[in-house]
């Protein structure tokens, strides 16, 4: 990905759905090439646009990292079979004490746990799950950006995006979720496109879109293929932090560039840091960083990342390139019948 491909994906992280003729300005080239640009980096699957629930949304439902270990040779069947639940958002191929780590979105706990317990219980060869249940997340990764923008590019964009916080935030309706499952594939369709698909007003639907972006209850976000777009690494680290130190730690950690996603989680670690970062030295220095930042944290165990089979619903190959969607639909994670 060249200079122009990074500094247009970092603008649509800013605002995932602006014109071209918005965007032009601040790239300093005209609107045809953008739209141009964008199709080759979409149909490529270098970059892509997704919905997905908000992190309010976690008020009324529940969200896990998941450990699952596999029997030897069994981890790439199972982890593929794991990419067709709408629950699992991501998958992933990591170093450490587990095979495979996975994020888990549900209506409640119970539903989690039948999923751990049923689900994945019950795919051959998977020896063992480890569930970590969030209660808030610090920092989504909706939030993360490249950084491929000057500070004036990134004022002039932030001018012209939309404010938030139009409404009070609660639960998604049917109406939003059919929206937010229609814009898992493309987060850039028209209105005109989602109102013909879902049977409804081309007015309702703008409100409503308009609606659950602005409070909060769904979140866009602009993606690209990692490694193609320089992040060559990337992991997660399980601290241990002083329960009266906990929120402190995690916001003052959630602003740092290198953390994508920040959650408390219930267990000895109580703090999960999801880290993107250029190489393994780089990786190395944002440890030491933490160390050094705070003194009273114990990094209880890292993991790097081997291969990512499935980000936020999307399916990806061993560039981090899309290759599918299976959208994110909490409502889902429910175990087969016997038999």
């Amino acid at each position: 990905m060249d200079e122009l491909d990074l500094a247009l994906v970092n603008a649509l992280q800013h605002d995932p759905r602006a014109s071209w003729a918005r965007l032009a300005r601040p790239l300093g080239v005209d609107a045809a090439t953008l739209s141009r640009r964008w199709a080759r980096l979409s149909s490529s699957g270098e970059a892509w646009v997704t919905c997905s629930p908000g992190p309010s949304q976690l008020d009324f439902g529940a969200f896990a990292l998941v450990e699952v270990g596999c029997l030897p040779g069994a981890n790439q069947r199972i982890a593929a079979e794991i990419t067709a639940d709408p629950c699992a958002g991501s998958v992933e191929h990591t170093t450490g004490n587990r095979d495979l780590l996975l994020t888990v979105t549900a209506m409640s706990v119970a539903a989690v746990s039948a999923y751990v317990l049923d689900r994945l219980g019950g795919i051959d060869g998977v020896t063992f799950t480890r569930t970590h249940l969030s209660h808030r997340l610090h920092r989504e990764a909706s939030r993360w950006r490249l950084d491929s923008l000057s500070q004036d590019q990134r004022r002039d964009l932030e001018r012209g995006a939309a404010s938030g916080g139009g409404q009070e935030p609660g639960p998604l309706r049917d109406d939003e979720v059919a929206i937010m499952l229609a814009l898992a594939a493309d987060g850039r369709r028209s209105h005109a496109s989602l109102a013909a698909e879902l049977g409804m007003p081309e007015a309702r639907v703008r409100r409503a879109l308009t609606g659950m972006l602005s409070s909060g209850r769904a979140v866009l976000r602009c993606e690209a293929a990692h490694w193609l777009a320089g992040w060559r690494v990337t992991g997660m680290l399980w601290l241990n932090v002083p329960p009266p130190r906990l929120r402190a730690v995690a916001d003052g950690i959630a602003t740092m560039r290198e953390a994508r996603m920040v959650c408390s989680v219930v267990g000895r670690a109580n703090l999960m840091v999801n880290v993107w970062v250029h190489g393994m030295r780089e990786l190395a220095a944002f440890q030491a960083r933490l160390a050094s930042l705070y003194p009273d944290i114990q990094i209880v165990e890292q993991s790097v990342t081997l291969k990512w089979v499935k980000r936020v619903g999307r399916l990806l190959d061993e560039r981090g390139r899309s290759i599918g969607c299976v959208p994110l639909d909490p409502r889902l994670a429910t175990a087969p019948a016997p038999g």
